[in-house]
C-alpha cells in the first residue's frame, strides 16, 4: 500500500465499507453527528487511517469499529467487511437490540397498507363509542 492509500476521507471510507449507499448520505450523517472518529465529532473530509476507532449510528443500529484497512473502491460486502472489525461489546449490544425487537415489536409493526372496509368499520365503531 502506498503512502497516498494509507489515509482516506471518512465519508469515502464509510461508503466503501458499505455503511451508507452513497457518499452524500455518509457526509450528511457525519455532519449530523451520527459518526464519531476516536471519540470526536469530525467533518466528512477528515482522514481516517488503520487503527482508528469509529462510532457509527445508522437508524436504530449502532456500531463501534476499529479500522483495519483502507480501500477507496467500493467492493462486494464480504470484501468490505475486511476493512473493519466490530468490537465485542458493540456486537453483543446489537444482538441484544435485535432480540428485543423480535420479542416486542413496536406497535403497528404488522400493519401494512390501508385498512380494509371491515377494519375501517371496526375503527369507526371503536372511535365513536
Amino acid at each position: 500500500m502506498s503512502e497516498c492509500e494509507a489515509r482516506l476521507r471518512l465519508d469515502k471510507w464509510l461508503w466503501a465499507a458499505r455503511f451508507f449507499k452513497t457518499r452524500t448520505l455518509a457526509a450528511t450523517a457525519i455532519a449530523g453527528g451520527k459518526v464519531r472518529l476516536n471519540g470526536d465529532h469530525v467533518k466528512p473530509a477528515k482522514e481516517v487511517a488503520a487503527g482508528d476507532l469509529l462510532d457509527v449510528s445508522v437508524g436504530e443500529q449502532q456500531w463501534t469499529l476499529t479500522v483495519l484497512a483502507i480501500n477507496a473502491q467500493r467492493r462486494p460486502a464480504p470484501e468490505a467487511r475486511l476493512l473493519y472489525e466490530e468490537t465485542a461489546e458493540s456486537f453483543s449490544r446489537r444482538q441484544l437490540a435485535l432480540e428485543l425487537r423480535k420479542l416486542a415489536p413496536p406497535p403497528g409493526a404488522g400493519l401494512k397498507g390501508r385498512p380494509t372496509k371491515r377494519a375501517g368499520r371496526q375503527i369507526r365503531r371503536f372511535v365513536e363509542v
